[in-house]
């Protein structure tokens, strides 16, 4: 008895030692690895306490509005996959999207236009009043803080690469999730970017990836900024933040209005549908273009994301003359299909007789253009 009862004191300080060395590797992993950002000091917390916006410790939503993610163990089993390279033909694409070069479409612009690049998801490059503006750019091939899991781009290349990317004016960025806010591609830009703009405590990452203070702007929502003839406008979103688990709705997330002395437009980042849009189709709109949410929606976290339907009403609620859903076409991060979030929009844009655009990866999108519904459909294209 006295052996067995050894043995199993012997096996049980085998696995706690287990444990023990995965506890400190997980922690070291995060104070040591900078793709994890910077952590919120107690002094910046005291300075977001004036900001309605933040309650005990935590940004909040509008009307404090709870966004957790209600999930059982058997959804937990079902979407495990998605933490890694899912290969059903459904969520990912089996070939690379088709996308222009975008180099010579920007060298050769006269900039008389306002024109948008899509990177896919929610990465654009603007160019307007002859600035150009990165819109949460994220150039790595895995939404991840790893290289080896998470969700992989759909397609091998970007329509141009970082290096010929030019001088840029303006990065802005909606949140610190890493499809929004991407490490690589920050480090990689930042020596040519003249000023970020973020939310209430992003900023924070960015110090911690060698950008000077003075080169950060973080605002509230409602808070503007002007640049030159530029205005940027941080508003409502429905959702959180967080690189880490114990970051949870540590730094603000928002959409941002951007402004110019002829055009308007909105990018909405991430978020569920309510009533903000209206009040931002309100106080800013109307829009001559708006780049909506409309993918990695899940019936698991309703309000975390919208819903193709809920896209189109939030272009109508801004005030939105012409939408471009976004947020889709590079990672599978929810179980949908990868075309589901443009067909059911296209379904709900012509009810709604709201325009439509969606255009392929790197073509340029001329904002003073009239567009009608998209009649090509360059997905179904895809083997």
């Amino acid at each position: 008895m006295k052996i067995f009862k050894n043995r199993i004191i012997h096996r049980l300080m085998i696995v706690l030692g287990i444990i023990a060395i995965l506890t400190l590797v997980v922690v070291l992993t995060y104070s040591c690895s900078p793709q994890f950002g910077g952590a919120i000091t107690a002094k910046a917390k005291n300075k977001y306490s004036n900001s309605p916006n933040f309650k005990d410790g935590k940004f909040i939503n509008r009307n404090e509005v709870d966004v957790a993610v209600k999930i059982t163990f058997s959804d937990f089993i079902k979407n495990l996959p998605l933490l890694f390279e899912p290969r059903d033909s459904t969520t990912i694409p089996s070939n690379d999207l088709p996308r222009e070069d975008m180099e010579l479409s920007f060298v050769d612009n006269e900039k008389a236009k306002t024109q948008l690049f899509w990177f896919g998801h929610s990465s654009f490059l603007l160019q307007i009043e002859e600035r150009n503006i990165l819109i949460d750019p994220v150039f790595s091939q895995r939404a991840s803080p790893f290289s080896f899991m998470g969700p992989k781009r759909f397609s091998s290349s970007l329509p141009i690469s970082v290096d010929k990317l030019p001088k840029i004016d303006a990065v802005i960025i909606s949140h610190d999730h890493y499809d929004h806010l991407d490490y690589k591609a920050i480090t990689k830009i930042k020596d040519k970017v003249k000023m970020f703009y973020t939310p209430l405590g992003v900023g924070v990452h960015l110090k911690k990836w060698g950008i000077e203070e003075e080169r950060i702007v973080e605002l509230d929502w409602w808070q503007e900024a002007n640049a030159d003839e530029l205005k940027f406008i941080a508003t409502p979103s429905l959702h959180t933040s967080g690189r880490k688990p114990n970051t949870t709705a540590s730094t603000l997330w928002a959409s941002w209005v951007i402004k110019s002395e002829t055009e308007s437009i909105y990018f909405s980042g991430d978020g569920g549908y309510d009533v903000h849009f209206k009040e931002i189709g309100e106080r800013f709109g109307p829009f001559d273009f708006a780049m909506m949410e409309c993918g990695q929606y899940n019936e698991m976290w309703p309000k975390l994301h919208m819903f193709p339907e809920q896209t189109v009403q939030a272009g109508i609620d801004v005030q939105a003359k012409q939408i471009m859903p976004i947020h889709w076409g590079a990672f599978s991060i929810s179980s949908h299909s990868w075309t589901d979030p443009v067909e059911r929009v296209i379904d709900a844009a012509k009810k709604a007789k709201l325009p439509l655009i969606i255009p392929i990866i790197g073509e340029p999108i001329i904002i003073q253009d009239t567009i009608k519904y998209s009649e090509e459909t360059w997905w179904k294209t895809i083997k």
